[in-house]
């Protein structure tokens, strides 16, 4: 048996969530390449470390990143995203 899981990071998804369009891309960067840091956020958005900062923690408030190491963000998966609920 194979499970297919639907991928809930669409666009459409991300901006009813009020996700700015740097941080709409950033999900769909992460999801291509698998993580970013935040010198690669702010490399790829022409912003300064505090945007990039403020942006990526607003993502793992949300529940979309999870912080891996120092300056690194990946995807939460679903099964996280469910655990961490009550």
């Amino acid at each position: 048996m194979v499970l297919l899981r639907k991928d809930i990071y669409t666009e459409d998804y991300l901006r009813k969530l009020g996700l700015n369009e740097r941080q709409i891309k950033a999900v769909l960067y992460v999801k291509e390449k698998g993580s970013i840091t935040n010198k690669e956020y702010q490399n790829l958005f022409s912003v300064s470390r505090q945007t990039a900062t403020r942006d990526l923690s607003d993502l793992v408030k949300l529940g979309i990143f999870k912080r891996v190491e120092k300056g690194r963000y990946k995807l939460k998966t679903h099964h996280e995203s469910n655990m961490s609920q009550p």
